[in-house]
């Protein structure tokens, strides 16, 4: 900093090289296995449910429950399923793919000067928080590039502890490996936020326009939490619901022609409901012969929208007697998706550039 005040190089001698001055922003995903072998998926499966946030089962029966027969099964199987999914032009899961192109493009944003004039250039990186690549190796490139405050923002419209505060959790712990922290933001979640709902609304005419039926019912399914977390007071429902409802009142919808319904459970305990793909059930053996699914609870498709939603759910809603289904994409890097980014980063940099 002394370079500044005094102008020239002010630095004693021998003093390393330090760059400066810079702005970071660092866009974090939840993450991907490095390939579909059982090994990798090994790997990206241990550490995913040893976050304590993730799992809240006390350790003494969830460590050996985990090691001794989910390691040991599970891998081979979500393997089988991210192969199905897999971007083999770059070996890479799909989410690995869009996130990078949202950086990209995000950076090429504000290199063309969607943030205006600037004090500081910003930088634009992004991360996983379970396996590559870390959120420890992003920040310090972002540090080692002259990045002295850092916006991390977790791709998660809403709020969940198991999600949003884990990139949190995950983040300061590479401040506390480090000698010279820059100052961190966390962005908060955005999911009221207008442009959001704008996005959303737009992106689904966009993809209904484009269907050769017009669906009778729309099911918005979130990534499910135990209901034992809401119950300890995790807002996730409760954003769930208000991004819900002002989907629903932008797009002119009712109750019963935009449902909300919570996927993914795992294990024996009770989960938000409804669920997904009883909901799939239900609808098709009650009549509903058309039906399109959207998944505003993921910035980015996934394991969780591409399988779970366009193969598993679809399969469910096929076999009990619908007859047209649609899977609507996320936002991922497209234009409106982008503008979502766009305002939450420049909303959040407020201040510091």
């Amino acid at each position: 900093m002394r370079d500044l005040e005094l102008g020239g190089d002010a630095r004693p001698a021998g003093h390393p090289p330090v760059a400066f001055g810079r702005a970071g922003v660092l866009l974090v995903n939840l993450g991907t296995p490095d390939a579909t072998d059982y090994w990798s998926m090994r790997r990206y499966l241990k550490e995913f449910l040893s976050d304590r946030r993730v799992i809240e089962t006390p350790r003494a029966i969830w460590w050996p429950l985990l090691n001794l027969v989910i390691l040991t099964t599970r891998p081979g199987r979500k393997g089988k399923d991210y192969d199905t999914i897999w971007n083999r032009e770059r070996d890479e899961g799909p989410l690995r793919t869009i996130t990078r192109a949202q950086a990209d493009k995000l950076a090429q944003w504000v290199a063309g000067g969607g943030l205006g004039a600037t004090r500081r250039p910003v930088l634009v990186d992004w991360a996983m928080r379970y396996g590559n690549p870390s959120i420890a190796s992003r920040i310090a490139a972002l540090q080692a590039q002259g990045c002295e405050r850092i916006l991390v923002v977790p791709l998660y419209p809403q709020y969940a502890a198991a999600t949003s505060a884990t990139v949190a959790d995950k983040t300061f712990d590479a401040l506390k490996a480090m000698r010279w922290q820059p100052a961190v933001r966390i962005a908060p979640p955005w999911h009221d936020d207008e442009a959001y709902i704008d996005a959303l609304a737009v992106s689904i005419r966009e993809s209904l326009a484009g269907l050769d039926f017009e669906p009778e019912t729309i099911v918005a399914s979130y990534h499910g939490i135990p209901q034992s977390y809401f119950d300890k007071g995790d807002p996730y429902y409760c954003h769930c619901a208000k991004t819900t409802r002002l989907l629903r009142e932008k797009l002119g919808l009712s109750p019963d022609r935009l449902l909300m319904t919570f996927q993914s459970r795992f294990g024996p305990a009770k989960w938000l409901e409804p669920y997904t793909d009883a909901t799939m059930q239900a609808l098709a053996e009650k009549g509903v012969k058309r039906l399109a699914v959207v998944t505003p609870g993921f910035a980015a498709d996934c394991l969780e929208t591409i399988e779970e939603i366009g193969i598993e759910n679809r399969d469910i809603f096929l076999e009990h007697g619908g007859e047209k289904f649609a899977r609507i994409e996320c936002l991922n890097d497209s234009a409106p998706g982008m503008a979502v980014l766009q305002a939450v980063v420049a909303r959040e940099l407020q201040g510091w550039i």
